[in-house]
């Protein structure tokens, strides 16, 4: 299909670079249907025979649909239109108590009613001091410790989103959220096991370019942004009881909250 595909030909008068006009051409047919998820893309020797240039000029073009995350580059094999997650829409009833009460925690319910599979990978658990920023957002002294799980989740086998729960000590101690299992319902769960009935959470999140480590472990393609989730789960006495420090692949999510217009 790559090599029949139609390629317009290159605007002469046009002020913009011949390497982008290829790459506008090439990212039209993509987001038209004309090349389709796992489809290769024309291969350079047939974009310098179509577009009379240079293999750098072509090479330039394609590195620009790479860093939009629309490309990969399969050594040997040529580029390829980009395969992307399944998509987890971020509902603003993900927390409901009764996912807890189903025995299900968050990302299992709301992968599940998504029709995907939800596994959990990379477990870490430990005792620690917690950064400046987390003891302030849990209210803790300076010598309080808390209890890290570190995770990453998957869904189809497909990573898109790591992790961090920080738990005072005094609430995770001798519960299973210092196990890798957490148990029906997951950590907020044991939270309110412990008596923390949860009342409320607060979300804080951005858009940034992930670090090299987060490009390793969310397989992010160049160009592939990540949101950065902070939150914050309250007790019903405004009790800070726990922090989540969160990484998504941007392309595997979709941010949707209904809000009352009170």
């Amino acid at each position: 299909m790559a090599e029949s595909l139609p390629l317009p030909d290159l605007d002469p008068i046009s002020d913009r670079a011949v390497f982008r006009q290829i790459a506008d051409h090439i990212r039209e047919a993509i987001e038209r249907g004309q090349l389709t998820e796992g489809d290769r893309v024309p291969s350079e020797a047939r974009l310098m025979q179509h577009y009379g240039v240079a293999r750098m000029t072509i090479r330039n073009a394609l590195q620009v649909l790479q860093s939009e995350g629309l490309t990969v580059a399969e050594h040997g094999r040529g580029v390829f239109v980009r395969s992307h997650p399944p998509v987890r829409r971020l509902a603003s009833d993900r927390f409901a108590r009764r996912h807890r009460e189903q025995g299900k925690a968050a990302f299992i319910a709301e992968t599940e009613g998504a029709g995907g599979k939800p596994s959990v990978d990379s477990i870490e658990i430990t005792e620690t001091m917690p950064p400046a920023d987390i003891a302030t957002r849990l209210q803790l002294g300076a010598k309080d410790r808390v209890a890290s799980r570190s995770r990453r989740y998957l869904i189809n086998g497909q990573p898109v989103e790591t992790a961090v729960s920080y738990v005072p000590l005094e609430i995770a101690k001798g519960t299973q959220i210092m196990e890798p299992d957490s148990g029906p319902g997951g950590i907020y769960a044991r939270i309110e096991e412990k008596g923390y009935r949860l009342d409320r959470f607060v979300e804080e999140i951005k858009s940034r370019m992930p670090l090299r480590h987060e490009i390793r472990a969310l397989k992010l393609a160049p160009g592939v942004p990540v949101f950065h989730l902070v939150r914050t789960a309250y007790a019903a006495d405004g009790t800070p009881v726990e922090v989540c420090d969160t990484v998504m692949s941007s392309d595997a999510y979709v941010l949707s909250y209904e809000l009352p217009a009170r």
